[in-house]
């Protein structure tokens, strides 16, 4: 396997051998994920979980699991030198509270455009119109105010997306 640190024939260590001050060996497990050109990679994951602890956890996965487990722990070495208390864990807790304030808001925004199509339906149509009923016989059996507040709920829920207010844009977005 060529790795990208190395040139012909001479080896040049990878960023772990460089900044562990020891000769990189053809075999070195730390060559592959932590190339000779981004040192900072390496001191970051070194500064929080230690080189021995990296070698170990490299050693018991399989080759392909490898490139994953250095991209989490590199992710969670950093998360961990800028927030040393909590790490990775705050920026999730941080982006877990902005989806609620999103999802807060979408749902305030549905019910302000429910709103708005049942001000527009109450508004456009004072008088019901009347829908013709179903072939079947069961609805004919109905008295007709059932039959009526079905036609109107049919027609409630059947309308289009398009609101006719010039100032919904404003309302809808914001806070």
């Amino acid at each position: 396997m060529k790795d990208a640190g190395r040139k012909q024939g001479t080896l040049s260590p990878c960023a772990a051998c460089k900044l562990l001050r020891r000769r990189c060996a053809q075999d070195c497990v730390f060559a592959p994920y932590f190339p000779a050109d981004e040192p900072h990679k390496f001191a970051s994951v070194h500064k929080v979980f230690g080189a021995s602890n990296v070698n170990k956890m490299l050693q018991e996965l399989a080759e392909y699991q490898r490139s994953d487990a250095v991209s989490s722990m590199v992710y969670e070495a950093n998360a961990r030198v800028r927030d040393p208390v909590y790490g990775c864990v705050g920026a999730i807790s941080s982006l877990q509270q902005q989806v609620d304030v999103l999802r807060t808001q979408l749902a305030l925004a549905e019910a302000e455009v429910v709103q708005m199509r049942m001000s527009q339906v109450s508004s456009s149509s004072h008088q019901p119109k009347p829908v013709p009923a179903p072939s079947n016989s069961s609805s004919q059996n109905l008295s007709p105010p059932r039959r009526l507040a079905m036609a109107t709920t049919n027609s409630l829920f059947s309308m289009d997306m398009v609101v006719d207010h010039p100032n919904m844009g404003e309302s809808l977005w914001s806070c």
